[in-house]
């Protein structure tokens, strides 16, 4: 019975989250899809790494951001390449897109949370293909959609009401990169976990790039911030 037991005990994979990322932000902008995301890993709430890349490229035509758990990202980004590489074997002169690609994760999520097993990750897929732009998200339980703008954590509360004001369809590479840094500048600003160091990815129907990491131009002087207890009566 002793061994029973630890067996149970040795099978579990992550039932609670250690080290983590926050928010990812996506938006498709006229020529294909933006992707930017911070480089911070938090052990608790201690920001613990600082040179995580959360932005991959999958097969020709995506790209996949996740914020949460830092090794179920790592073994998502291992089921991608066994599937990326099973359809390269197939040798059609086809490959899987954004969409094929978001379906697969949206399944293997839901399996996964099925268990009780869950991978803790929120994810955002973009590409193109075919001159078709693709942006959508799936949580950790499977819940899935698309939109021309997504996040996940603290982004869906800081992020997307500034993308809802200021997105438009036909905004230029450089404005959807000036928009992104406006949103990452905020989250910076109230979340605890994120750190100043991005990196914004690029895809269209020409090819990907993932920029080097950088850092955005802050300001914290202001009056709320130097002095945040001012009218909060009761407090230390």
């Amino acid at each position: 019975m002793d061994s029973l037991l630890s067996s149970e005990g040795d099978s579990q994979r992550t039932q609670y989250p250690y080290v983590t990322g926050t928010s990812v932000i996506g938006i498709k902008y006229k020529d294909g899809v933006l992707m930017a995301a911070d480089m911070g890993g938090s052990y608790g709430s201690t920001i613990r790494y600082k040179s995580v890349e959360r932005i991959k490229q999958i097969g020709k035509h995506s790209l996949l951001g996740a914020s949460g758990e830092i090794s179920d990202f790592q073994e998502i980004l291992k089921y991608l390449d066994d599937l990326i590489l099973n359809d390269k074997m197939w040798d059609d002169g086809n490959s899987l897109g954004p969409k094929e690609v978001h379906n697969y994760l949206t399944r293997v999520m839901y399996n996964r949370r099925n268990k009780f097993d869950p991978l803790w990750n929120s994810l955002i897929i973009g590409g193109v293909k075919n001159g078709h732009k693709y942006l959508g998200s799936v949580s950790m339980i499977g819940v899935h959609f698309e939109d021309d703008h997504v996040a996940t954590g603290f982004g869906n509360h800081l992020a997307r009401p500034i993308l809802r004001e200021e997105w438009r369809e036909d905004l230029t590479f450089e404005e959807g990169v000036k928009l992104l840094e406006k949103c990452m500048r905020n989250l910076l600003y109230r979340d605890r976990s994120a750190v100043n160091k991005l990196q914004i990815a690029k895809i269209t129907d020409e090819g990907m790039t993932i920029s080097q990491p950088y850092s955005l131009k802050t300001f914290w002087n202001f009056a709320a911030f130097e002095n945040p207890t001012v009218g909060a009566e009761g407090s230390w």
